[in-house]
């Protein structure tokens, strides 16, 4: 089935299941995975965001995006679609690469290599080594760096 040519929102190429990352220690949590195969460079993903209310405060919360480039980050949003159970790995290491439409509030997520039918889809959150709730997160993923590389990541 392909999607209809306007809407704005397509993520038939991703389902959503247990985080191939949950282990004991984690508990379960849900992670993005490709439902085909997926050639680098190709969408995997498009759709919007919802812009919250002023005021919201991001760093409390690792269920929304960051939705600018100013730091401290004044704008907050909610992901439509899959794009909310993408988990993070380091810097250039990802599968995918979120490209963010800030003034059209819109994104669309692409493919940095060839990711296999049943891989998990991961990116790196732009926010991962400054916000808050993903503190915990940033010394997990950054677990194996030499001490000189967790200097720079903080």
């Amino acid at each position: 089935m392909t999607s209809h040519p306007d809407t704005k929102i397509d993520c038939s190429k991703v389902y959503v299941k247990k985080s191939s990352f949950s282990t004991e220690e984690t508990g379960d949590f849900d992670g993005a995975f490709a439902a085909v195969a997926i050639k680098k460079g190709d969408l995997i993903e498009k759709g919007v965001m919802r812009r919250l209310p002023e005021g919201f405060d991001g760093n409390t919360c690792p269920y929304i995006f960051t939705w600018s480039v100013k730091r401290p980050c004044p704008t907050w949003g909610m992901g439509s679609g899959c794009a909310p159970f993408y988990n993070t790995c380091k810097e250039g290491t990802a599968n995918t690469k979120m490209v963010r439409y800030f003034d059209e509030d819109r994104f669309e997520i692409f493919a940095n290599s060839d990711i296999a039918k049943d891989e998990e889809l991961l990116h790196t959150y732009i926010s991962l080594k400054w916000r808050g709730c993903f503190s915990e997160l940033n010394d997990i993923v950054h677990a194996d760096d030499k001490p000189d590389e967790k200097k720079e990541s903080s």
